[in-house]
């Protein structure tokens, strides 16, 4: 615990979610939370030009493309990515305002310094 705040570690929100922050970051969570779709994210994510075509992402897995399309779906759903057609190629990228909300749940407010 810190003097300053009585707690052991910084808080990681300023106030408690809303009921409907939470509905919103739940459906969120619950189409990031699959190992499949994690590293689908990552994948996206990091590629070179911030998107990266269904072609690049299916070989890297040992599913079928119809798993690898059914994965993709919950995760635009959800709304963490979104994509464009271009011929017969999809390419999806990441929606940063989606990531970065999901990010800030965990990343814990820089902690008050103590007052001398």
């Amino acid at each position: 615990m810190t003097a300053a705040t009585g707690r052991c570690c910084a808080p990681i929100t300023r106030e408690p979610l809303s009921p409907d922050d939470a509905a919103e970051l739940a459906v969120l969570l619950k189409a990031a939370a699959d190992p499949v779709r994690l590293r689908l994210l990552s994948m996206i994510g990091s590629h070179p030009g911030g998107e990266a075509c269904v072609c690049d992402l299916t070989d890297a897995f040992d599913l079928t493309a119809p798993t690898i399309s059914h994965h993709l779906k919950v995760l635009r759903t959800a709304g963490l990515i979104e994509s464009e057609r271009r011929g017969t190629w999809v390419y999806y990228r990441i929606v940063p305002t989606a990531i970065t909300r999901l990010g800030a749940l965990f990343t814990p407010l820089t902690p008050a310094t103590a007052a001398s």
